[in-house]
């Protein structure tokens, strides 16, 4: 069939771009250190140091997820091309249309490992930290505050992270003013960097009365949530350290306890707050790590450009500062500003499909010096 062979000429193109992969990845490094870990677990005393077997155990998981990753796309294109060959004695008609479903399935697949292969950085694979903020636009940008954090909640059950909340504060008469949460999986914070900055929502707003058209903002910040223990001394004299009760849900124990933890770094007016976990001490810790990570980072960047990188590209959360643009009316469409990608689709955006736009931006980030 003539369907057939065009599907099978579409993935032969994906053979040899599938060997480079092998390499690019580092696959035969990568079972030599499975070996290497699983040995080490054999040994005894391996769970003598909790903090250190986890950590061996969190790496040992993410290089075999990878490993089969790969070895599951091999397989798969091995199945379409048996397919295709049995398709020659197969009398159904809905046949070629199975062999299709399955080959973009594979290249969908080879196109995400291709995309994380782009994640380099020190920290790419480290979980997320993110807060978005609500700006100008009162209830609206509340609302819209609260639709972005659950977009990010369905982005991240899409790809089977885990989300745990640190910090909340409900808008007055709807939405949230700000959200701290932190993504946790294999690469979150380097999927997670290209969301950072500012988001504007236009559509016609439910809590104006005349049925206006509006527009609102909001800025997200994105950090990584970096494990080790930081070697950055913070004198006692430069934070500014505030109790107070938690808030949200949680039921009636929440708000009992003066628990919530605000951290001020006066010399560089860096705030973090943490109110998630079950004791005081245990949201202080919290927010020292989140300040240590923010600091550690500030440190490695020494020019002007990079820190206002790392600090989230601080801007007024306001018209001309965004990122991207939601439109809900007149018409429905995102756009990024910075790579131009857009889906007509928001309603599916606003249910988490947004891994158009994070890898249009890793391309973007990673084209050779003389294309920009």
């Amino acid at each position: 069939m003539l369907i057939l062979d065009n599907i099978k000429n579409e993935i032969l193109t994906y053979e040899e771009p599938l060997k480079e992969m092998h390499d690019s990845l580092g696959i035969e490094a990568k079972e030599k250190r499975i070996e290497e870990l699983e040995m080490e677990m054999e040994a005894p005393g391996f769970w003598d140091n909790p903090d250190r077997s986890n950590k061996l155990m969190k790496e040992l998981k993410d290089l075999k997820g990878l490993k089969e990753t790969y070895e599951g796309l091999k397989t798969q294109m091995e199945d379409i091309l048996t397919l295709i060959e049995m398709g020659e004695e197969e009398t159904d008609p809905s046949y070629p249309d199975e062999v299709k479903a399955e080959a973009d399935d594979f290249v969908a697949k080879f196109e995400e490992l291709r995309i994380s292969n782009l994640l380099t950085g020190e920290y790419d694979k480290c979980n997320a930290i993110m807060r978005l903020n609500a700006g100008a636009g009162g209830t609206e940008s509340c609302d819209w505050c609260q639709m972005l954090y659950r977009m990010y909640l369905k982005w991240a059950d899409h790809k089977g992270f885990s989300v745990d909340e640190l910090d909340m504060l409900e808008g007055d008469e709807a939405g949230i003013k700000n959200v701290t949460f932190q993504i946790n999986g294999l690469n979150a914070y380097g999927y997670m960097k290209s969301e950072k900055g500012v988001h504007r929502l236009v559509r016609i707003s439910p809590f104006n009365a005349q049925g206006k058209r509006q527009t609102s903002f909001v800025s997200l910040d994105v950090m990584p949530d970096i494990e080790e223990d930081l070697d950055i001394d913070i004198p006692e004299e430069d934070m500014r350290i505030d109790v107070f009760r938690s808030s949200g849900a949680g039921g009636q124990k929440v708000n009992k306890t003066s628990s919530a933890i605000r951290i001020t770094h006066l010399p560089t007016g860096i705030v973090v707050q943490c109110q998630n976990e079950r004791s005081q001490y245990q949201n202080k810790d919290k927010a020292l790590q989140m300040l240590k990570a923010k600091l550690y980072l500030l440190k490695k960047e020494a020019n002007a450009e990079k820190l206002s990188d790392i600090r989230g590209e601080v801007k007024e959360i306001a018209w001309g500062s965004q990122i991207r643009s939601y439109f809900l009316q007149p018409y429905t469409m995102v756009k990024d500003t910075r790579t131009n990608a857009e889906n007509a689709n928001a309603g599916a955006v606003l249910d988490g499909d947004i891994d158009l736009f994070i890898n249009e931006y890793l391309k973007w980030t990673n084209r050779p010096s003389d294309q920009e």
